[in-house]
């Protein structure tokens, strides 16, 4: 870390109800707009998020996965939202209470026109706010325009290093790393056990080499999800984390960012229960702690849930899912006009998937902050143009 670096870094931990922003003092504004974008990275799984209980083809897709349809004598049913969407068990203590307030809602169909389901190409282009292909500065990110394009709006990224989100945009905005620091997925003690067990026999090669084979699957695995996460802390993390975002976003700051791992469930994703259910439990805590956290300034807030991509609606082989395109977002706050599922959508059958494997993207994520952020800050048609270039803002009436 440079001097410059650990300024700002010292800056963003102060807990004083003041920031710097060009060079100059201000006192944080009170009750005015604050935007929070949280990012989980690694494409998290949206039909077990908002699940699609009535549709038949979701079940027929997901023999060992698929959520319960509501059913009130089954704690692990999916919470019934409305006839067609279910929310999974696990958010029934958190998000569910502010779905019944309205202050959550959720836009299915969402994503990106990248149709490369690469998290690091599909993340990229997210961030830069441009559309595919037509990329003119690759170190230029969509919040650093916006916090370009708003006076008294100071910035911060809840990250190890700043996103691209934040960079190219003139100013010198904070990040604070919340980054954990993740286990080994197996035990080597253990399976050296394992190996001592069969030494001497006739299958002590074999287990031997499935042991190696085991821990090399297991590492590959680990190691995509680490770089899919790119340093993100995980959803525990997050949930331990939110408090102090909280204060921060309070006191000092009005537009955030900040990023979640742990989301490439490629094997054993789990349905009501298991690796999936956990990482959204998690999640579910921290932002229903974030809004505790904030008191009344809740009502003047504004988060929104964004991923890379979903994944493919029917299951795989190994009981996990993989790389998809279309996804759900979320958008909770205050004020927000929640108590809804928002956007363009198509009925869940097959042959309403994209390449007969994924949700197809009907709400282009440009157009739909577009059209969240001009009523949010009264943004003008060129200051949106500035942000999300080319885009055509999409009003859902969010806030």
């Amino acid at each position: 870390m440079n001097r410059r670096q650990f300024l700002l870094a010292a800056a963003a931990a102060a807990t004083a109800p003041l920031f710097t922003y060009s060079g100059r003092l201000f006192a944080a504004p009170a009750s005015t707009p604050r935007l929070l974008l949280v990012f989980l990275r690694g494409g998290y799984d949206c039909n077990n998020l908002l699940v699609p209980c009535g549709s038949d083809f979701y079940y027929e897709s997901r023999p060992t996965i698929a959520i319960a349809r509501p059913d009130p004598a089954n704690a692990n049913s999916a919470i019934a939202l409305d006839g067609q969407w279910g929310l999974n068990p696990v958010l029934r203590d958190s998000l569910y209470p502010l779905w019944q307030r309205k202050q959550l809602a959720f836009v299915p169909f969402a994503g990106t026109d990248d149709m490369s389901r690469s998290h690091f190409e599909t993340q990229d282009n997210i961030e830069s706010g441009e559309a595919s292909g037509q990329r003119k500065d690759y170190r230029s990110g969509f919040l650093a325009r916006l916090s370009g394009s708003l006076a008294n709006v100071p910035s911060i990224a809840f990250t190890d290093a700043l996103p691209l989100s934040f960079q190219g945009g003139g100013k010198d905005i904070p990040n604070i790393s919340l980054r954990g620091v993740a286990k080994p997925a197996f035990d080597e003690r253990q399976s050296g056990i394992l190996a001592d067990m069969y030494k001497g026999t006739r299958l002590a090669a074999a287990a031997t080499d499935g042991l190696e084979l085991r821990q090399k699957v297991s590492k590959d695995l680990q190691d995509e999800m680490m770089k899919a996460n790119r340093g993100a802390p995980n959803a525990k993390n997050f949930a331990a984390e939110t408090q102090r975002i909280a204060t921060m976003m309070r006191d000092q700051y009005r537009l955030g960012f900040v990023d979640v791992g742990g989301w490439d469930t490629h094997v054993n994703q789990g349905g009501a229960n298991g690796a999936l259910a956990n990482n959204l439990s998690n999640l579910g805590q921290g932002l229903a702690a974030y809004a505790d956290a904030l008191g009344d300034e809740w009502n003047n807030t504004v988060v929104v849930v964004v991923s890379e991509f979903g994944r493919t609606f029917r299951e795989n082989g190994n009981k996990g899912t993989d790389h998809g395109h279309g996804t759900v977002y979320w958008v909770l706050g205050g004020r927000v006009r929640g108590g809804r599922i928002a956007g363009v959508q198509v009925a869940v059958n097959a042959q309403n998937l994209l390449q007969d494997r994924d949700y197809p993207v009907l709400n282009n994520y440009r157009d739909v902050l577009g059209g969240l952020f001009a009523r949010t800050w009264g943004l003008s048609q060129s200051q949106l143009q500035a942000v999300f270039p080319g885009a055509k803002p999409q009003d859902l009436q969010l806030v």
